[in-house]
C-alpha cells in the first residue's frame, strides 16, 4: 500500500516537472519557492505556508549540499538526497562515496557549509533538463556515476528528467520540483556525518551520509537548534542509563531491552494504572505464546506484507514440515481465543487486552534505543463487536485515550485516515461496511468535540483508523495511540457470531493500542519529563538524609514509617557531607529530600527539600506522608 502511495506521489511530481519544463511557468513573487500541481490543470506557486513547501525547500538544499561537495571534492560519487520532515537527525541528507578512499570528518562540515553559503549568495539557477533514457545513462556513465546509472535503469522511463545548478559540476537524476534558484534558500545548517550502505543493503557500497537542515528563516533555524540541544539533554539513551532505568547488552543482542529495577518499577506503575482502567471498562486480560506456526501469519497476511521485518522461521526438528516464528503481532492470537467456541450476539462485545511482547527484526542501522527496538511489549487490545456496537466501542476507546494522555501531561491531536475518494481497488471490503466504519469514527470524534484532520487515502487496506499524536514538553510530536477498524482479519480467519436472526454474521474487529509499546512510550516519557518523573511514577519518591551518623537511627525510623504508609523511600546513611547527599539526590531526580538534623530529631519533623522548589520548611513526618499520598492518589504532575 505504501509503495502505491509513493507511486502516486511520484507520478504527480513527474507531471509537475514536465509541465513546468514545457510551459516555462514563472511567478513573480519574492516568497515564491517553486511550484506544485493544483486541482485539475492548475499550476500554483508554492509559498512557505504550502503543505509541500518544506519538502521542496529541503530537497533543493540537499542538492545544494551535493553541489558544494562536488565543488570542493571533485570525483566524489553521488547517492541519493531526500528531504526529511520529521526526523530528529535533520531536515535532509545526501549520501556520498569518496572514490579516493578518504572519508569526510566533522571538521569538514564548516568548510562545506561555507561553500553552500557562497552558492546561495551567487543566486544560481536550478535548471531542469529532459533527455532520453539512453542519453541519461550515457551522460552519467561518462561522469563515472554508476549509482545514478543504476537508478535510471530501475526508475527511468523513456524520457528522464535531470537537474543541474548553474555554474557547478552538479547533475542529478531527479523528478523535482525545486526552488527556482539558490538565493531562495535562507537558513541552513550541516549537522552530522554517518555511515550508510547503498539502498540500505549491508552487502552494497559503503557511503557517507551528511545530515543537514534548512528553514525559511534564521529565526526558525535558531529555534530548532535550541530545541535540538534541549532534546539532546533529554535523550532517553543518555538519561536512562544515568538514572539506572534500562540498558542494552550486545551479549543478548541489538534492540533487546533490559529493564533495571528503577525502570521496571515505573513500568509496573503504568501497568497497574492501565489495569485499573481496563477492568473498569470491561476488558478481559489474556496471555498468548511468543512463538507460533508460520501458517497463522500466512493466513493473517503478515508473511506477505511484513516478510522483511519478521525473524527467520524455525524448523520443528520432530516435523520438518512445520515452521515456527517469533510473533510480530498479537491480533491473530486473539482471534484464536475468540474462535475457540461459538459466539452469539449476546456475547458481544468481546474485549481482549494483553501486554503482549512481539519481535521484529529491525535492521541495526535503524534501531534507536527504546524508540525502535527488536523486542517490545504492546498494550494491545482487540474488540470483537457487531456493527451496531461499533460506535459505542469507539467512544470507549476515545475516552480511554483522553484519560491516559491527560494523566501523563500530554496534549494531543487526532487524525482520521480514510479511503481515497474514488480509487477503491486497493481497499478490502464493500462500500457499505466502509461507510459504516468511517461514519462511526468521524461521528464519534465530532460528538466528543475532538478536532481532527481528515487524511485522505491514508487508511489501512483493511479499514479506516484514528491515529493520535502527542505533543511533549518541548513541542515535539509523537505518534502513539491508534484505533483501527478491521474487516480483513475476521474475513481471512472466517470468524462469526450467531445473530438474533439465528444466522452467522461476521463481527467487526477493532484494534486498539493506547501507549503503542511500553518501550517506546517509556522512552518518550523519559524525554517528556527529562527524567524527573512525577511523584506517582517516581521509582524513589523520597530520600531521608541525616546530616551526620548521629541521626541515622532517626532516619531509619522515618524510612520505616513512610514505607508502612506505602511510600517508596530510602535512607542515605553514607558518611558523606549533607551537601554531597543533596547533590546526589538531585542528580537522581528524586522528588523529595527529607533532611534530619538536631532540631528535626528533637521535634519529630523532617526538613523537606523539593527537587524543584528547594527548601520548603520542616513538617511532621505524618503530615509529609499525607501530602505524599495526596500527590500519588491525584496523580499530580507537579509537587
Amino acid at each position: 500500500m505504501e509503495s502505491l502511495k509513493q507511486q502516486n506521489r511520484d507520478e504527480a511530481k513527474r507531471a509537475l516537472a514536465a509541465r513546468l519544463f514545457r510551459d516555462g511557468v514563472q511567478v513573480e513573487d519574492p516568497v515564491d519557492l517553486g511550484y506544485h500541481l493544483g486541482d485539475g490543470e492548475r499550476v500554483e506557486p508554492v509559498v512557505p505556508e504550502s503543505p509541500e513547501a518544506l519538502e521542496i525547500y529541503r530537497h533543493s538544499t540537499a542538492h545544494l549540499l551535493a553541489a558544494a561537495v562536488l565543488d570542493l571534492y571533485p570525483g566524489t560519487r553521488l547517492g541519493v538526497g531526500p528531504a526529511l520532515l520529521n526526523d530528529p537527525k535533520g531536515g535532509f541528507y545526501y549520501d556520498f562515496q569518496r572514490i579516493d578512499g578518504s572519508r569526510f570528518t566533522p571538521e569538514d562540515l564548516p568548510k562545506i557549509e561555507k561553500r553552500m553559503r557562497d552558492l546561495i549568495k551567487r543566486n544560481l539557477e536550478y535548471r531542469r533538463v529532459e533527455m532520453t533514457r539512453q542519453e541519461a545513462e550515457a551522460k552519467f556513465a561518462s561522469m563515472e556515476e554508476p549509482l545514478k546509472c543504476e537508478l535510471i535503469s530501475e526508475k527511468g522511463g523513456a524520457t528522464v528528467s535531470c537537474y543541474t545548478i548553474e555554474g557547478t559540476p552538479f547533475v542529478d537524476f531527479c523528478l523535482g520540483p525545486h526552488v527556482p534558484s539558490t538565493g531562495k534558500i535562507k537558513a541552513i545548517k550541516l549537522l552530522s556525518i554517518a555511515g550508510a550502505h547503498w539502498k540500505g543493503d549491508e552487502k552494497r557500497e559503503q557511503m557517507q551520509r551528511i545530515y543537514g537542515t534548512a528553514f525559511f528563516s534564521q529565526e526558525e533555524l535558531d529555534e530548532w537548534i535550541r530545541q535540538k540541544e534541549e532534546a539532546e539533554r533529554r535523550d532517553h539513551r543518555k538519561v536512562g542509563p544515568e538514572l539506572d532505568l534500562f540498558s542494552f547488552s550486545e551479549a543478548i543482542g541489538s534492540g533487546l531491552v533490559l529493564w533495571h529495577p528503577n525502570g521496571a518499577m515505573i513500568r509496573k506503575l503504568i501497568e497497574n494504572f492501565l489495569n485499573e482502567e481496563l477492568y473498569r471498562r470491561g476488558y478481559d486480560f489474556v496471555y498468548t505464546p511468543h512463538v507460533t506456526q508460520s501458517e497463522l501469519f500466512k493466513i493473517s497476511g503478515h508473511l506477505e506484507h511484513y516478510q522483511d521485518v519478521l525473524y527467520p522461521g524455525m524448523v520443528d526438528s520432530e516435523n520438518e514440515a512445520l515452521q515456527y516464528r517469533l510473533k510480530p503481532m498479537n491480533c491473530p492470537f486473539h482471534i484464536q481465543i475468540y474462535s475457540s467456541r461459538q459466539r452469539s450476539y449476546r456475547d458481544l462485545p468481546q474485549r481482549y487486552a494483553e501486554y503482549g511482547t512481539v519481535y521484529r527484526y529491525e535492521r541495526s542501522g535503524v534501531s534507536h534505543g527504546l524508540m525502535r527496538a527488536r523486542g517490545f511489549t504492546q498494550d494491545d487490545a482487540h474488540i470483537f463487536c457487531t456493527p451496531d456496537q461499533l460506535k459505542s466501542e469507539i467512544f470507549g476507546c476515545l475516552d480511554l485515550v483522553d484519560l491516559i494522555f491527560r494523566a501523563f501531561g500530554f496534549e494531543y491531536k487526532a487524525e482520521l485516515s480514510v479511503r481515497h475518494a474514488t480509487d477503491r481497488e486497493k481497499y478490502l471490503g464493500s462500500d457499505e461496511i466502509w461507510d459504516l466504519a468511517e461514519g462511526a469514527l468521524s461521528e464519534a470524534l465530532s460528538e466528543r468535540g475532538l478536532p481532527y484532520q481528515r487524511m485522505e487515502d491514508e487508511a489501512a487496506f483493511y479499514g479506516p483508523k484514528i491515529d493520535f499524536k502527542v505533543v511533549d514538553a518541548i513541542k515535539r510530536t509523537w505518534q502513539l495511540s491508534t484505533i483501527q477498524v478491521d474487516f480483513n482479519l475476521p474475513q481471512r480467519f472466517g470468524i462469526e457470531f450467531v445473530g438474533n436472526d439465528n444466522k452467522p454474521h461476521q463481527p467487526i474487529m477493532v484494534h486498539r493500542a493506547i501507549l503503542g509499546s511500553f518501550e517506546r512510550f517509556f522512552g518518550i516519557l523519559v524525554e517528556h519529563y527529562a527524567g524527573a518523573f512525577p511523584v506517582w511514577l517516581a521509582p524513589l519518591q523520597a530520600i531521608v538524609l541525616p546530616i551526620s551518623d548521629r541521626f541515622n537511627d532517626q532516619a531509619r525510623a522515618v524510612e520505616q514509617a513512610l514505607r508502612a504508609d506505602g511510600a517508596r523511600v530510602e535512607a542515605d546513611l553514607r558518611s558523606e557531607k549533607i551537601g554531597a547527599k543533596i547533590r546526589d539526590a538531585q542528580l537522581k531526580k528524586i522528588p523529595f529530600m527529607l533532611v534530619i538534623g538536631e532540631r528535626e530529631a528533637e521535634s519529630g519533623t523532617v526538613a523537606v527539600r523539593d527537587r524543584v522548589k528547594g527548601d520548603t520548611g520542616a513538617i511532621p513526618v505524618a503530615e509529609f506522608s499525607a501530602r505524599l499520598r495526596s500527590l500519588v492518589d491525584s496523580r499530580a504532575l507537579q509537587t
